[in-house]
């Protein structure tokens, strides 16, 4: 579980989050949603203790930040950065390893249950084909399922991902959420998500939180949320809305 309370942030002399509350539950997408600049990766950052002046008004797991070592912290939360650019070419189950440093300690080997922790994420995630080809050499989203597979290395109770579906095509868009979704409902993690769009989040989100400029607009279920009114505010941009049965599809107004 997330629980932010009364959340305010300025970074040089400048205010970029006011009165943030938010809760996010295990098993449950949140999804943030905003244009640029509205503050959504900075939220994500304040979870990760990035800004102490934040930890006091975040309780992960019902614990404040504040009271958790770098070490506690990495065991309940992981976070997929939108981007990642890798200097070595580790093979990709290294990579995936490298999630259990928290479980085995920065300077100690690590065991046959470590090794096995990899082989079964390699499985879930269906990219054993991959374990043993270099992390540079693979493509967008067989580095997204990675990432996403170091994360799960440290088996964590909340997951962060800031824009995971960046530069990923239509196909490995979808895939990529429907995965993380079944995730957060099969090992009931609290996930956290940045968007940027909308439809995506009617697909996959339980919840939706509108940012804009550093406030929190709107939050709430996405059907109520997620409305042309609410874009037309948000993005500066008329919006009108399909619906057909169960499925709604947001597109551009044009005059």
């Amino acid at each position: 579980m997330i629980e932010v309370e009364s959340l305010q942030l300025q970074l040089n002399g400048r205010s970029v989050l006011q009165q943030i509350n938010l809760r996010a539950q295990p098993g449950e997408i949140t999804v943030l949603l905003g244009p640029n600049g509205s503050g959504k990766t900075t939220l994500l950052l304040c979870l990760c203790a990035h800004y102490r002046a934040a930890q006091d008004h975040i309780r992960l797991c019902r614990q404040p930040l504040s009271s958790l070592s770098y070490r506690s912290l990495a065991r309940l939360l992981a976070m997929v950065p939108q981007d990642h650019n890798p200097v070595f070419p580790y093979q990709v189950r290294e990579v995936i390893l490298l999630g259990r440093i928290s479980r085995v300690g920065f300077w100690s080997q690590p065991t046959a249950q470590d090794y096995e922790v990899v082989e079964n994420i390699l499985n879930i995630l269906k990219i054993q084909h991959l374990a043993d080809k270099p992390y540079t050499r693979i493509s967008g989203g067989e580095r997204q399922l990675v990432l996403i597979g170091r994360c799960l290395a440290q088996e964590p109770q909340v997951l962060l991902l800031d824009e995971p579906t960046n530069h990923l095509d239509f196909k490995n868009q979808y895939s990529i959420l429907q995965l993380i979704a079944e995730l957060a409902r099969r090992q009931q993690l609290t996930v956290l998500l940045t968007l940027h769009d909308p439809n995506m989040a009617l697909l996959f989100a339980d919840y939706v939180v509108l940012l804009s400029q550093g406030r929190i607009a709107a939050q709430g279920n996405p059907r109520a949320i997620i409305t042309p009114e609410n874009m037309a505010q948000i993005y500066q941009l008329e919006v009108e809305m399909i619906t057909e049965g169960d499925r709604r599809l947001l597109y551009p107004k044009f005059m």
